[in-house]
């Protein structure tokens, strides 16, 4: 057994092209709810997601990240964040079955993948 452990992921690290941090507030703190952690001066922004973080770190590339990579959330009451998402014109993509879970992924303002997820046993979204 190793000396030490992991117990938790900390932060995640997105990056999202540099001027956008206004989308990027409303995306994460209106939309999705996560209050934003206000540190010491930087450009780095970033919210609390439970006691891990989601870190956003400007860059000047708008190359957007690979389709595989994503960050999952596993929340309560999905089909609520699913029609607040909907009212605000998002794209969702609902195609992809997982056997127990209600989920859907977006991309956020970035163009970062996000998935959200809940158990379900009706595995079913209310119209």
């Amino acid at each position: 057994m190793p000396i030490h452990s992991i117990q938790r992921v900390h932060h995640v690290q997105l990056a999202y092209p540099a001027g956008a941090e206004g989308q990027i507030r409303n995306f994460y703190h209106q939309l999705l709810g996560l209050p934003e952690l206000r540190q010491p001066p930087s450009r780095t922004l970033r919210f609390a997601a439970g006691a891990q973080q989601i870190e956003l770190v400007p860059t000047d590339s708008n190359a957007p990240a690979p389709v595989a990579s994503h960050l999952a959330f596993e929340v309560d009451n999905l089909p609520e964040l699913r029609s607040r998402l909907l009212q605000a014109q998002l794209q969702l993509v609902e195609n992809r079955a997982l056997p127990g879970y209600l989920r859907f992924y977006v991309k956020d303002p970035a163009g970062n993948q996000l998935e959200f997820l809940e158990p379900d046993d009706e595995l079913e979204y209310p119209v």
